[in-house]
């Protein structure tokens, strides 16, 4: 309020709504306006004068290349309009605030160590979204924020409280954004980087560099929705990009489609992308790379609807699909939509020690089943061992600790997800507490269809199943490297389980 003149202070004082207010705007010529979050005021009927134009422009900060000024130790930003020979002749001051607690709705996407990516529409609140994420990080891992325009830190050399124990690196020129963001990888060793507005080719292949080197991302772009994206000839390399594929005459026939398709050229920049639609409703896409491939196969790509109810309680509505597995409990947890998976009483955690196994398929198949696991890195802490047949039968030392110490030792067939799951099942008793007969005779049937597949047969159709137990059958696929569709329709609807692509 401060930098404004006196006239549009007095005014926006009366209307008494500054926590509503997002922006003041100033153009030469031109009546002044305040737009709140409902709608546009105009704030009195004389135009602005070249003298209130300047006024401004005297109090902020100096300008960059991006026509953006703030106010030191503060999160305002002041965009300029100039005319031909370079003199300010519009002002937008928008209104910066840290609130806290506004990442609660996704804060299990931040804290999961994935990259994630916020698109919206302008003033939806993307960047506070971003702050708040980075201080939530910060409490934990080492967090760099690059801020191109100071929307992020604030103004002046020393960063606005609201970013936490994050460490900021200012930017000289929005084209050098790209730079600074490999700079602060190579230089200051993060764990995270959090990026605002990323909009050049440039800045996207830079961030597609610091996800290669396992840092995690958290970034807002420029658009509206995942199609926008991948739209974009300029940004669609964060979510995978496009390429045209001609198939073979047999390959088409087999999809139904046409010979050339659109596929995605590459794996996707970003994990998940969340579409904030308002400051209380998102659509969170947790697995980018799915999202894009149904989408460019021409079907409504699963999601996640996230909102708070009149009560601000947060809920969780799958649409546009039956979605992922932490998804439907998730729902079946908070929304008030009919479920087939619902939660039963809760199971205590039981910490796991794996020797020869894929830590992360087990805890991929935990995730599936939602079965709480922990896998430790000492054999003292474990409270059961699991390990292959092939490392079982060479009996090694640590085998031979677990036994002495009456721990449990599970031997696995194979590396595989389905025989995770199965071991899983009988740990945490899924099958009888959980699953149900019918689950279960499902699960076996698709191990046993993944086994044949996986040896050499052709295409297996599975039982005709509901949506939820063909999501774990299509999940078990997948995690076989396997490619699978669903067919006609329900009740008889059915999973077919084919050679991997």
């Amino acid at each position: 309020m401060g930098v404004l003149p006196n006239g549009i202070q007095v005014v926006l004082a009366e209307l008494g709504r500054r926590d509503d207010l997002l922006e003041v705007i100033l153009d030469l010529g031109r009546v002044p306006t305040a737009r709140f979050t409902d709608k546009e005021v105009v704030l009195r009927s004389n135009e602005v004068l070249r003298e209130e134009i300047d006024y401004v422009v005297d109090r902020v900060g100096d300008f960059d290349a991006d026509n953006r000024a703030g106010i030191a130790r503060t999160l305002h930003r002041i965009a300029a309009i100039r005319n031909r020979m370079a003199d300010v002749v519009g002002l937008t001051c928008r209104v910066g605030r840290a609130v806290y607690g506004t990442i609660d709705i996704i804060e299990d996407l931040i804290t999961s160590g994935k990259s994630v990516l916020l698109v919206g529409r302008p003033g939806v609140g993307k960047t506070t979204m971003l702050r708040e994420a980075a201080r939530v990080l910060a409490d934990k891992k080492r967090v760099v924020i690059v801020d191109t325009s100071n929307e992020i830190g604030g103004d002046g050399d020393i960063p606005h409280p609201a970013i936490g124990r994050a460490r900021r690196m200012q930017v000289a020129m929005p084209a050098l954004q790209h730079e600074v963001m490999i700079e602060a990888v190579e230089n200051h060793n993060p764990e995270v980087i959090v990026i605002d507005e990323i909009g050049r080719e440039l800045e996207a292949m830079a961030a597609r560099t610091i996800a290669e080197r396992g840092v995690q991302l958290i970034a807002t772009a420029h658009g509206n929705t995942l199609d926008n994206l991948l739209l974009n000839p300029t940004l669609s390399d964060l979510v995978g990009g496009i390429e045209s594929v001609t198939l073979s005459d047999e390959e088409a026939r087999r999809r139904g489609t046409q010979k050339t398709v659109l596929e995605r050229r590459a794996p996707p920049t970003f994990d998940a992308l969340v579409e904030i639609q308002d400051r209380q409703q998102l659509l969170v896409h947790r697995d980018v790379a799915i999202a894009v491939d149904t989408l460019l196969r021409g079907k409504p790509p699963r999601a996640q609807l996230r909102y708070r109810d009149e009560q601000g309680e947060i809920r969780k509505d799958i649409v546009n699909g039956i979605g992922t597995a932490e998804e439907v409990a998730e729902a079946a947890a908070t929304s008030t939509l009919p479920f087939a998976a619902q939660r039963s009483q809760p199971i205590k955690e039981i910490r796991i020690y794996t020797y020869g196994i894929a830590r992360n398929r087990l805890l991929h198949a935990a995730e599936v089943l939602q079965a709480p696991v922990r896998i430790v890195d000492a054999i003292k802490e474990a409270q059961v061992l699991v390990t292959s047949k092939q490392h079982y039968r060479q009996h090694p030392r640590v085998i031979v600790d677990a036994e002495n110490h009456s721990i449990p030792v599970y031997v696995l067939r194979a590396n595989t997800a389905a025989q995770m799951e199965s071991f899983l099942s009988e740990l945490f008793h899924l099958s009888e507490d959980r699953r149900g007969d019918a689950f279960e005779r499902a699960m076996q049937e698709t191990s046993q269809a993944i086994e044949r597949v996986s040896g050499g047969a052709g295409a297996v159709n599975l039982m005709p199943q509901n949506a939820y137990i063909r999501r774990y059958q299509h999940e078990m696929v997948r995690q076989a490297n396997l490619t699978s569709e669903s067919y006609g329709k329900d009740p008889n609807r059915y999973v077919r389980i084919l050679q991997g692509e």
